[in-house]
This record gives structure tokens, sequence and C-alpha cells, in this order.
């Protein structure tokens, strides 16, 4: 009996565990990636494209990438390669890509994507939110035929770029703000369970030895700075596709959420509303906490499905 594939667009700044997520995705029983699209975010929409080509290159899989945005909305554009390295995905010399870009700007992309299919699709933005913002401000009539959105960014606690922000949101707060306000159906994959998803100095050297992606995975994180070799590396983006195939390993609650656009300190802050003080209808899925141990055995598995 076949596996019903759920259709997928994930947004992009490859990124390193970027990377990780890509593979997991591409590569897994139950789901289908139909077009990455690609954003500013960990470096440059130029670079964050050109490492997108060669991962799909490298996967050998023939998924349509469409390069997006350049810009945040309205915030200067700050980079993470103080992370990620310069080029994003340092490491590993990866042949230059000789695919070519989808011809159509990524909102445009995701446009055609999601007319094309007959399924509603999932979007799975593992990047600043700039892409989808703006898809959904040009094409609203198409939120109906979003299944739901399942995001990697945010925090009901602190932050990882600022003492409040995380990157992802702090990145283009204003692009968050108009999602989590889309009242489409919303899961928030953020720091509370990304920062614990961790691979252990022992789960790392196993998937070293898996096959040629695990070998591709382990030169990278060498270079990876979301963690440690020696305490762990943290898989930020590989638990939005987690959340999506294996919901059960997360402790869930919606909650209102909304996103600071303002402010000297606390620009791109996630405000998580758990004790309802602003008594609003609760309009995100918030992720809390992770069952680590079997997250880990989980995205073991899903690399070792890799080439």
């Amino acid at each position: 009996m076949s596996v019903r594939k759920t259709p997928l667009i994930i947004d992009t700044d490859p990124g390193i565990d970027d990377a990780v997520a890509i593979g997991a995705a591409l590569h897994h029983e139950s789901l289908d990636v139909k077009l990455l699209t690609t954003v500013a975010g960990n470096v440059s929409v130029d670079k964050t494209t050109q490492n997108a080509l060669k991962l799909i290159e490298f996967f050998g899989t023939g998924t349509p990438v469409a390069r997006g945005a350049r810009q945040p909305l309205c915030m200067p554009y700050e980079d993470s390669s103080h992370i990620h390295g310069e080029s994003g995905m340092g490491g590993y010399e990866f042949p230059e890509p000789t695919t070519s870009i989808h011809s159509e700007h990524a909102v445009n992309a995701i446009r055609e994507t999601i007319m094309r299919s007959e399924e509603k699709i999932t979007l799975v933005p593992i990047g600043p939110l700039t892409n989808i913002a703006l898809f959904l401000a040009m094409y609203p009539e198409l939120k109906s035929r979003i299944e739901r959105i399942v995001l990697m960014g945010g925090s009901a606690s602190a932050g990882n770029h600022t003492q409040t922000a995380e990157y992802n949101i702090y990145a283009d707060p204003e692009a968050a703000k108009m999602v989590f306000a889309s009242g489409l159906d919303i899961t928030m994959v953020g720091l509370d369970v990304t920062s614990k998803a961790t691979l252990t100095p022992d789960n790392v050297v196993k998937i070293r030895d898996l096959n040629e992606t695990g070998n591709m995975l382990y030169s990278m994180f060498q270079h990876y700075r979301g963690g440690s070799l020696k305490t762990g590396l943290k898989m930020h983006d590989l638990c939005a596709i987690a959340y999506i195939v294996k919901p059960e390993l997360f402790k869930t609650q919606k909650y209102f959420v909304d996103v600071e656009s303002a402010g000297v300190y606390t620009v791109g802050t996630t405000i998580v509303d758990q004790n309802n003080r602003y008594n609003k209808e609760p309009n995100v899925n918030v992720c809390l906490d992770i069952d680590v141990d079997a997250f880990r055995t989980w995205a073991i598995e899903c690399i070792a499905k890799a080439k």
C-alpha cells in the first residue's frame, strides 16, 4: 500500500542546519517537496540560492529552486554568517551547480506550485519569513489552498540573536508579524525545542559513517557554530520537518502570538501570551518541549535513508 505524501514547499536560507532539514525532507517517504524557495538570511540570497542548488544536485532529486527576497521588508539586512560561515555551507566541497533556477521569483513560484497542486500545500519556512509575507500579501485568495504553515522561528522564552529575539524572526519582524496575523493554521517550532534538539558527539560520528550524505554533513558540522561538537550541535531547522512527520515528539499548546516590530531592545521578539494577559484568540500552535532522545534516533534514521 502506497504511503500518502504530504506536499511541501520549503522556504529556506541554507545554512548548515537547513541542509540537514532539506536532506531529511527530500528523502522521507511521507513527504513530497514540490519546491525550494530561497531568502536572504544566514547569508545573502545569491549564496542561499547557490547552496540550495548544490544540495539539490547532491541529492539528485531535481526539485525546482526559486530565488526570493534579497532584503527584509523594512529592516536592514543582517546575516548570520558568524554561525554558518562566509558561504553558508562551508566544510564540504560541492561541485558548482549546473541546474538553472526557476524562471520566476520565489513568490510567483509558490503561487504557481500551489495552483498546480491537487492537494493543499504545507509551507515550511525555515528562514526569515519575507517570501511568505510577500506571497500572502500578493495572493491572499490562495490562502484557502494552504494546508498549514510549520515554521522554524521564534521563542516563548529567551532569544538567540538578541536577549529576547530568535534570528529568523528578528531578521524580518514585519514579515513575521504579517504571517502570524494571517489567520492560517500555524505551528511555531522555536528555540524552546530547537535548542534542546541537539546531536551529540557520538551521534555526529555515527552519521559520518552512514553514507555519502552523512559524510557531507559531518564535514560541514566541523564548521557549524550552532552549538558545539563537544556539547552537541543544535538541529534547529530539522525540528520543523520532525514536527510534520512525527508530531508526537513534541509538547505543544495554542497561544496568541504577536511579533514586536519596533523597540530598541525588543524588536523581533515573539510575544507568546501564555497567561492570556491580552485576552486574544490563540492563533499559533507553539512547540514547548521535545523528546530529545527520540528526536536523535529519528534524525539518524532520516539521514540513513539519503544517498
